[in-house]
């Protein structure tokens, strides 16, 4: 379902900070990328979501280039979802609208897709307040919620539990995966976090030296 070959990417063109990744994900499969800061984590998450262009390699979604040396397939038409630590919701958008920012159709159609989700995430009490009135776990449940919206065919997750306290992030983890695996959404998760990724993961791989290596565990 999603094929990376060969990616290799830096910033100063000396130094490559990703090495020649090579990852075969299938449909409805949870990876998690585990690796400490600085390790590439994000910027391989920016290239597959089409924020940074790799210097060498290819990337396939359902046997369709997104990337190559010569090819690049814009953000927009690449249908990826990406969640991360920040939450990154409009301030200016009450609850319902940004989980419906981006979505087509009427706008009954677009509010059932966003009320659907929002109950499903158990937020859906909100769907009139503002961001800022939310609590950090609330504003976390919206942001899934709405990278979700639009039935993306990849979902990444950039650090998603990381600033919840223990038990909030533990009762969001079992919502998402539950959510993904019921609707067989690939997911790629990049955390240092250990625990997040045993819990949400089909396979986890530590990125160290700018290459992948299989996550075995203690």
């Amino acid at each position: 379902m999603l094929k990376i070959e060969n990616v290799f990417h830096s910033y100063n063109q000396k130094e490559d900070i990703l090495k020649g990744i090579n990852l075969d994900v299938s449909k409805g499969e949870i990876i998690s990328i585990l690796g400490g800061s600085g390790s590439g984590k994000t910027s391989f998450l920016r290239i597959l979501s089409g924020l940074e262009r790799p210097h060498k390699g290819k990337i396939e979604i359902d046997d369709v280039l997104i990337v190559s040396e010569n090819y690049f397939l814009p953000t927009y038409k690449r249908n990826i979802g990406l969640v991360v630590q920040e939450k990154g919701l409009f301030p200016h958008l009450n609850i319902i609208k940004n989980v419906c920012f981006g979505l087509i159709g009427s706008k009954e159609e677009q509010n059932k897709v966003a009320i659907d989700l929002l109950t499903t995430f158990k937020v859906n009490q909100y769907q009139d307040q503002y961001p800022n009135s939310l609590s950090g776990g609330e504003q976390q449940r919206v942001a899934i919620a709405r990278a979700l919206a639009p039935k993306p065919r990849v979902l990444l997750m950039d650090e998603p539990f990381g600033s919840l306290d223990r038990a909030l992030r533990e009762s969001l983890r079992e919502e998402t995966k539950l959510f993904l695996k019921s609707n067989r959404i690939t997911c790629l998760m990049v955390t240092h976090d250990e625990e997040d990724a045993l819990s949400m993961s089909d396979q986890i791989f530590l990125l160290e030296d700018g290459k992948l290596n299989t996550h075995q565990q203690l």
